[in-house]
Order: C-alpha cells, then structure tokens, then sequence
C-alpha cells in the first residue's frame, strides 16, 4: 500500500489531491490518431425463443478479494500485449483468475464493422494476449465471442479480433440464431431474455471491454459491454439504460476486467468512424471492481461524474463495487 502511495504521488505531483493525482494519471500523454443499421442484424437473427421456462442460470465468476493486491491498476506506455502482461502481474498473475481445467470465456467488444484503428472495438492485441494468458494458466478451454450489432462475420474479421484470438488458439464463436437461451436475468427491467449459451458455459468470465464515448449514455465501459451477451431487440432497453445496465452486471459478475484504453474514441461513439476523434493514450486499467473502473475512466477522459452516470450509483448501491475510487488500493506502472 506504500508503494502504491508513493507511484501516486510520483505521478501525480505536489499539491494534488489523491483522486486528482489519479485521474491525471489517464490523462497525460496521447495524441490524436488522427452506423446506420446498428441493430438490424440483430433484431433479425437472435429471435426470442419459446421455452416452457426461462432458465435461472445467474452465477458468480468473480475470486475472492486480497488485501495484500490492488482492486486497480493502470498500466501506461506500451504496446497492448506488453500492457495486458503488466496488468496481470499487478493484480497477482493470472492464475489468480483462471485455474486448470477452467472453461474461459472472454468478452471483447466486437459490436461494429470497423477497424482497430478506428476504437470502436477492443483491440485485437490486447485479446490475443489474454488468450495466450489463460492457456499458460492450464486453461481447459478458451472461447471468445461477442453478439455483434452489424453483421457478425464482418464484425468478426474486420476488427482484426478474430484473426488474433485463433492465431493463440482460441475457439472464436459467432453469434447463431439457435444458440440463445432464453433466461431469467432477476432483473428490475430486465427480467426474460434470450442470452448467448457461451456465456452461461464459462467457469471463469473475462470481461474486455474498450473506452469509448456513448452518444446516449456519455460513455461506454465494463458494465455498458455486457449488452454484448443479449439478443433480441437491445435497442428496447435504452428507455431505461441505465437500470438495464445494473441488471446486466449483476447477472454478469465477471471474473476479471481488463479495459482496452489504448485508442480511446473521444467522440461520435459508440460506431465511430473518423480518426480524428480517436486519442492514443496506451493504457490498460483493469481490475476486480468494474464500478470503480468505469467511474474512473469516465471522468478521466469525458470528465463525467457519478451523478451524471446514474448507472454507478444504482450499481454501487447493488452491492457491485465502489464509485470512490480514489479509496481503492491501486498500482500504477509506466513501462515507457
């Protein structure tokens, strides 16, 4: 804990404040890198099925806490495998999270037809790495999947995700229609839904998720990736997102988060499209609280406050994590 004082006030500076010296932590550094028919596929594809019941299938993947490791880390001036490494490192390795024999399943955003460049999907990289990761852990099986807003197969190849995961021997699952279950999320809006079955095989649940402005919420982070588990027609749920997103990571409770800060979409997301709303900020943050996470990275780049993500709030409230971040135990690495 110490050590973690001192690598935040090194970074931070004199005459900062603990969550400012934090926050400025995300903020330094990076330089610009200079959808119509979002859910058409979807909405057609991943029908409701017609069950007698809906399936209760909500499981807790998350490990148990340690005092003696952070809840966060944020990781600064590398590459996305080199970060994605240091980051496991800091939370105690990755057998930390994944044991032998262990069915992993990992959750990119692979939502849009775009290319890494353009961070409307997590970097392929940073994927790959985690794959190679789990298999050093004597993983038994490693899937990575996602149900995608445009088409799948495109969405699939052109964010490079699919070509990286298989390249580390993952099993890469697209999104078919008979593939949904339908289950009972316990949730205050959301209550039956058909959910993709990989999600509800996984013994250990890793959730990769990359930083991205939202033109409806403000942001997109952990909690706003678990949309990707769905099918039906998701759009319903944005009347009332920000429950639907509480309902989500409740079910959810994934293993590990590790959040894709490497391009961050300042502008026009969740598509994207332009390069030049795209800032390279070379940073992983992950961690074992996704509500901390998020409200972290909110303010950091969009400067958004809980009280303008009510989700946080609700979610804090639920009993998943802390939005006063700044009390969390944190490790801070710069590799360049």
């Amino acid at each position: 804990m110490a050590e973690q004082r001192e690598n935040l006030a090194g970074a931070g500076g004199a005459g900062l404040t603990r969550r400012e010296a934090m926050l400025q932590l995300l903020r330094v550094g990076g330089v610009a890198a200079g959808a119509a028919g979002a859910g058409y596929w979807l909405s057609r594809h991943s029908t409701r099925p017609e069950p007698a019941r809906a399936l209760e299938a909500r499981r807790d993947h998350r490990v148990a806490t340690d005092a003696a490791l952070p809840k966060l880390t944020v990781v600064q001036g590398g590459e996305p495998r080199e970060l994605t490494r240091q980051a496991l490192e800091n939370l105690g390795g990755i057998r930390r999270f994944v044991s032998r024999q262990d069915v992993v399943v990992i959750k990119p955003n692979i939502a849009w037809d775009r290319t890494p460049e353009q961070a409307a999907n997590t970097n392929p990289e940073l994927v790959a790495e985690m794959v190679r990761q789990c298999w050093a852990a004597g993983a038994k099986r490693v899937v990575v999947t996602d149900v995608s807003c445009n088409e799948p197969r495109r969405c699939f190849q052109r964010s490079g995700i699919q070509a990286a995961a298989r390249a580390e021997g993952a099993e890469v699952i697209l999104p078919e229609p008979e593939m949904f279950r339908e289950v009972d999320l316990g949730g205050v809006v959301l209550k039956n839904w058909p959910v993709f079955t990989p999600f509800l095989e996984a013994d250990k649940l890793l959730n990769l998720p990359i930083a991205k402005h939202h033109a409806l919420v403000g942001a997109t982070l952990s909690m706003k990736n678990w949309y990707g588990i769905l099918g039906g027609q998701r759009n319903r749920l944005h009347q009332q997102i920000h429950q639907s997103l509480v309902d989500l990571a409740s079910f959810m409770l994934p293993t590990l988060t590790v959040m894709d800060c490497y391009r961050v979409l300042l502008r026009n997301g969740p598509t994207g499209g332009n390069l030049e709303d795209v800032a390279l900020k070379k940073t992983v943050v992950a961690g074992t609280d996704p509500v901390a996470l998020d409200a972290w990275v909110a303010k950091a780049y969009w400067n958004l406050d809980q009280e303008q993500l009510p989700y946080l709030q609700m979610a804090a409230r639920r009993g998943l994590g802390t939005v006063d971040f700044e009390t969390l135990p944190v490790k801070v690495s710069q590799l360049a």
